[in-house]
């Protein structure tokens, strides 16, 4: 049976896969076993979603799933998950509920899991929470059942802690910020107007079945548009639950998340803010990024993919950056996992103290051309071994050098490997992500 966790919580289209009875379930479950560790106490979960029609039906399962374990339950309405992890910490909550989907379409919808002091649930904790599914316990009833109330200043307590972990006023720049109809509608305007900028909002008006709808991080056009028109200093985007930034310069040049951490690492290691002098990342952050922290005096760990190993690594290391080039990117003295707001303060406010406009910033790294192709085989974990796949790479890598990189990666879902290229010349790099994916092809 598939594990029921994925590498960010529960997922799946909601009220088909991720229906209010599992909703109500897992949450039911996640609050027994606090419970089971300690059972001196009232346990509090709080409780956050985005703005997708389906959070509310979910939201509703996973109040009724944690009252009725006898946990009380602080509800936050519609904020980012960064803001649900922080406020977790803040409010002195057992645990964190946040019902998002992140960047996926309107029709899914997901639920995460936050520890005590914001912390993302390990391996074995949620194996234990799935364990326990179902299964039947006397319910408590009485003055024993979980109580409900709302945090009507949420929002306020997480712009205020985001404000005193920004670096610099952004009094003088002009942005405009996609909020992909998301979690940041209401909270990312109001941070950066607070902080001083001048704010054009865009896709900031959600009406439950327009999150994501051609928007946000992974939809770029209409922000590299509006930034043009508006004659403005750069664009932010932000996916449904926040927890994203990417960039746009003046031009409506893209700047992806590896730029951003190059950026943010170079301001770190000159402000002495950078732990050890290293960033975190992961095997598929471009060649670039390394060759630019190279240069700069950064080391760089990198890690598998998925922003869950890339938090490992910062806490195993106590190192103080670290992302993936989607743009999650994690501060670990200010925030618990990746939170876009933060990062979009850290990034204008490293313009606004430099004086330099973003374009000349994200010259610090080139983006490499980078090849990506997914090849479908019979058995994913044979084809990355098998002799003539390790010679094929092997002899790829010689050809490219120091100029070049190749990845073979088995899909974690799929029968997929996953062949990644990167060389100084886009031609380069598709000829040999193409020939390396026949030969991959073709294993039995």
């Amino acid at each position: 049976m598939a594990r029921l966790f994925g590498t960010d919580g529960v997922r799946g289209l909601a009220n088909g896969d991720l229906t209010p009875e599992l909703a109500m379930s897992v949450s039911s479950a996640a609050a027994r076993v606090l419970y089971d560790r300690d059972d001196s106490r009232r346990r509090v979960a709080l409780v956050g979603r985005d703005p997708r029609a389906s959070g509310e039906m979910l939201e509703s399962a996973v109040v009724a799933g944690l009252t009725s374990a006898g946990a009380d339950v602080l509800r936050i309405g519609v904020l980012p998950t960064p803001a649900v992890a922080y406020l977790v910490k803040e409010l002195g909550a057992d645990i964190g509920v946040m019902i998002s989907a992140s960047h996926n379409p309107m029709p899914d919808n997901g639920i995460k899991l936050f520890s005590a002091g914001g912390n993302k649930l390990p391996d074995a904790l949620e194996d234990e929470i799935e364990t326990r599914l179902g299964e039947q316990v006397e319910r408590p009833t009485g003055v024993h059942v979980g109580r409900v109330r709302d945090v009507p200043d949420a929002l306020r307590r997480y712009t205020d802690h985001l404000l005193v972990a920004a670096p610099h006023r952004l009094d003088g720049l002009k942005v405009v910020v996609d909020c992909a109809n998301g979690a940041a509608s209401e909270a990312a305007p109001d941070v950066y107007r607070r902080a001083g900028a001048e704010v054009i909002a865009i896709a900031a008006e959600p009406d439950g079945l327009n999150i994501n709808d051609g928007v946000g991080s992974t939809h770029l056009e209409g922000l590299q548009a509006a930034v043009v028109e508006h004659g403005a200093d750069l664009g932010i985007a932000h996916d449904g639950d926040a927890d994203r930034c990417l960039a746009v310069d003046a031009s409506g040049e893209v700047v992806d998340g590896d730029q951003i951490m190059a950026i943010l690492a170079v301001d770190m290691h000159e402000s002495g803010e950078l732990a050890d002098d290293t960033l975190v990342a992961t095997v598929m952050s471009n060649l670039g990024l390394h060759l630019a922290m190279r240069e700069h005096g950064v080391s760089l760990r990198t890690t598998a993919v998925g922003d869950r190993y890339v938090l490992e690594e910062l806490r195993a290391g106590g190192y103080s950056l670290g992302g993936e080039q989607s743009g999650h990117v994690v501060l670990p003295a200010h925030a618990t996992t990746g939170d876009g707001l933060l990062t979009a303060l850290r990034l204008m406010g490293r313009i606004a103290s430099t004086g330099n406009p973003l374009s000349s910033l994200a010259k610090i790294m080139r983006r490499l051309p980078q090849v990506l192709i997914n090849v479908r085989v019979a058995d994913k974990a044979a084809a990355v071994v098998a002799p003539e796949v390790t010679t094929a790479v092997a002899e790829a890598e010689a050809e490219l050098g120091e100029t070049g990189r190749v990845l073979l990666r088995q899909s974690g879902t799929e029968q997929l490997v996953r062949v990644m290229v990167e060389a100084a010349g886009e031609q380069d790099a598709q000829d040999i992500a193409d020939r390396l994916a026949k030969i991959v092809s073709a294993i039995r």
